[in-house]
């Protein structure tokens, strides 16, 4: 008998079947003794469009959503180009998997997709479509060296045990179906305009939380407040001739208000000298930063080479990883679990020979490298022991950007000797002192494997109590400049920690400088499963929001459009612009996945929100007055809307506004009650003067009692409700 493996990409399935041996290729599949090896094309099936369900969906109708099925089903995707159609490729590989299924002579099948949330939806749904009986087990790997796939069918698990991994697939899945499909077809029909000009206002879970990320950024920028200080630059020579610069300080702060004080100061400076009152020489130790995580490597990249985005990165990772070279790029973690130290010492073996420095070059197991704590799912991402041939440039970027820093965990530490020397000059009028910082570089250490250059400051040797002179002072203004827009670097750090535990100060450090600060908080963000989407999600997010004309690209920055603040402004569901919010349900998620939270009261809380979300949305007036509507033939305006300011129009049973189409809903009934119970009625003159005025008086009114009395009718809108309501105002 044998059994079914199913790959997730053909690539997979080559790499399957030559650790296997198996050399007969067919239509579709590797045909061996034991394994019939196969593949997807990641997503064969998708969910039914609200039009598969109820054919009444195929115009978008306001009064039609909120739209939740009662029982989700898949079809086969469609086709790329005509979403009427069926992918022809995609129904072809349906057919062969589900014939390689049914065969009388396997017994079994084995999931063989990638070892993710992701991964395990694209094998289960569709064993879920052929409702397969047959036993179904899960081989779980990093990564697809021969030697791993061997070790992999050595030690398969029973796909049931999947079943959280599963369920948080599937629940993601269903989530950003329905708040995709009910929140963005409302929102066009709200604010995407009318005919032919209508624009398509697309709402997704992690779509807005990240736009908001810019938005906020951009408003920061643009309401940025410029303020100046000034420092005083001093510099002194030492015994040997040799000048160096110090700064002026008072209560431990550089920075002066008032230019005339360091003006005064550099005056009386003139001519003196200072004695060395303190000097520290301090040793420090620097270590090199973590391995990559896909949302750093993505940053790393996008930094150092133009032209390059996040999701370009991830398909170079991901090709890197389906050739063998990498391992498995989609992960959060920064760290290797401590099991896989044979096999981290066998890789540097192997990709340190004939390297410049090898021979310093040490395996050594350290809790920097290898942690089971701090591993999220999957290890950090590393080189496998196959020695790469034939890279692309592109291709080489990425793999010497992680192999360099997999090499540099096992260099010695950089040190260094940081100088801080104190000056005082003995004046009354001069109460401050100067310092100056340097730093000699003592051991290169790991920095030698990608040539890092310093910029150091080399102090000269000067000794305490030793008498400097004076050579020079310069009064230095120094205006702050507003933080920098968002780049993809700095958004996918937000991103993959909500925010949380991030030192902003950071963010705005120049944008050549490292990376991968604030580690030890960023982890814990991520450990918690508290962050925006998922490593292999966040560029596509990033991509989407490009696409859809949200944020645009000026150089390597991101901007939002004109349209992107619109939505970020009007967007009555707030929840979905709160990152708190957005961070909570991907924190559910991963509570699901590990088996604490079900996903059926997942669901319905999302269910909820976005019923509680379209009504926000139906009953929003906040761009109606861009719908220009004319008065209809035979009709007469009777005045402006205060709503949206189109004409309202007397009609048989009341007076309303002509952009009811459009959904505004400031309407007066002829026979309205609460006129009549003052004995007036609703006419043309009274909606006339409201309308113009704000208000319409009335004399002669009665009251319960029987008292006759004069007042103002106001027409007002209750913001909670979205009903307008009659106010009443004495005339004294």
């Amino acid at each position: 008998m044998k059994k079914v493996i199913i790959a997730e990409k053909p690539s997979v399935a080559k790499n399957i079947a030559d650790a296997l041996k198996i050399k007969n290729r067919k239509d579709g599949y590797y045909d061996g003794d034991e394994y019939l090896v196969t593949w997807a094309f990641g997503h064969l099936l998708q969910l039914y469009d609200a039009k598969d369900y109820d054919e009444k969906m195929v115009g978008w109708r306001m009064e039609k959503f909120p739209f939740i099925p009662n029982e989700f089903k898949y079809k086969i995707k469609c086709d790329g180009y005509n979403r009427n159609i069926v992918d022809k490729g995609a129904e072809k590989q349906i057919n062969l998997i589900k014939s390689l299924i049914d065969r009388d002579d396997v017994d079994g099948i084995i999931s063989a997709t990638d070892y993710d949330r992701e991964g395990q939806v694209i094998s289960d749904e569709l064993f879920i479509h052929f409702d397969v009986k047959k036993p179904i087990y899960r081989i779980l790997l990093n990564e697809w060296t021969e030697e791993e796939v061997k070790k992999g069918m050595a030690n398969l698990k029973l796909n049931s045990e999947m079943k959280p991994l599963q369920d948080a697939g599937i629940g993601r899945q269903l989530a950003d179906w329905v708040i995709g499909i009910n929140l963005t077809s409302v929102a066009t029909l709200r604010y995407g305009g009318t005919g032919k000009d209508r624009k398509v206002i697309n709402i997704g879970r992690v779509l807005l939380p990240t736009l908001k990320i810019i938005y906020d950024r951009d408003k920061e920028i643009e309401n940025f407040e410029s303020s100046s200080y000034y420092k005083l630059a001093v510099n002194y020579k030492s015994k040997d001739n040799i000048e160096f610069e110090t700064l002026y300080y008072e209560n431990s702060s550089e920075k002066f208000e008032k230019k005339e004080y360091l003006d005064e100061i550099s005056k009386i400076l003139a001519g003196k000298s200072g004695v060395v009152v303190h000097k520290e020489i301090e040793k420090k130790r620097e270590y090199p930063q973590p391995l990559f995580n896909l949302s750093n490597l993505q940053g790393y990249i996008t930094s150092k080479y133009k032209g390059w985005t996040s999701d370009k990165v991830l398909k170079v990772a991901q090709g890197l990883y389906e050739k063998k070279f990498i391992t498995y790029p989609r992960t959060a973690s920064t760290v290797l679990e401590e099991s896989l130290e044979d096999k981290a010492r066998k890789v540097l073996e192997n990709i340190k020979k004939g390297l410049p420095y090898e021979n310093q070059v040490k395996f050594v197991k350290s809790k920097r490298v290898f942690d089971n704590s701090k591993v999220e799912s999957h290890s950090a991402i590393t080189p496998t022991y196959v020695i790469p041939k034939g890279l692309s440039i592109d291709e080489q970027n990425v793999y010497n950007a992680i192999k360099n820093r997999f090499i540099m965990q096992f260099m010695p530490v950089a040190e260094f000797e940081e100088t801080k020397i104190t000056i005082k000059v003995n004046d009354e009028k001069i109460p401050g002192e100067f310092i100056a910082k340097g730093r000699v570089e003592i051991v290169k250490g790991w920095r030698v494997v990608e040539k890092i250059d310093t910029k150091d400051t080399i102090l000269p040797l000067v000794e305490k109590g030793e008498n400097l002179d004076v050579t020079s002072s310069k009064v230095n203004k120094v205006t702050k400049k507003p933080p920098k827009h968002h780049t993809e670097k700095t958004l996918l750090r937000v991103m993959e920690t909500c925010g949380k535990n991030f030192k902003k100060e950071k963010e705005d450090k120049d944008e050549s400088s490292d990376d991968e600060t604030n580690t030890e908080e960023m982890m814990n963000a991520i450990l918690s499963g508290f962050s925006i989407g998922t490593p292999a999600t966040r560029a596509e997010t990033i991509k989407r929001l490009k696409d859809i004309g949200y944020i645009q690209t000026k150089g390597k920055s991101l901007i939002t459009t004109e349209l992107g603040r619109t939505i970020v402004e009007i967007f009555p569901a707030k929840e979905l612009l709160d990152l708190e919010y957005t961070g909570r349900l991907e924190k559910t998620l991963s509570d699901i996945e590990k088996g604490k939270y079900q996903k059926v009261d997942f669901l319905n809380l999302i269910y909820d929100f976005t019923k509680n979300s379209v009504e926000k949305i139906k009953s929003d007036d906040s761009l109606l007055h861009k719908f220009k509507v004319e008065v209809p033939e035979g009709l007469e305006e009777v005045g402006k809307c205060p709503v949206c300011g189109n004409p309202v129009v007397e009609g048989e049973k009341s007076f309303g506004c002509t952009n009811w189409k459009n959904g505004c809903k400031y309407t007066i009934w002829k026979e309205d009650k609460y006129i009549a119970s003052f004995g007036k009625a609703v006419s043309k003159e009274m909606v006339q003067l409201l309308l113009k005025n704000g208000k319409v008086g009335f004399r002669n009114l009665k009251s319960k009692k029987g008292n006759t009395f004069s007042a103002y009718f106001k027409y007002e809108k209750n913001e909670e409700t979205g009903y307008f309501n009659w106010s009443m105002e004495f005339i004294k």
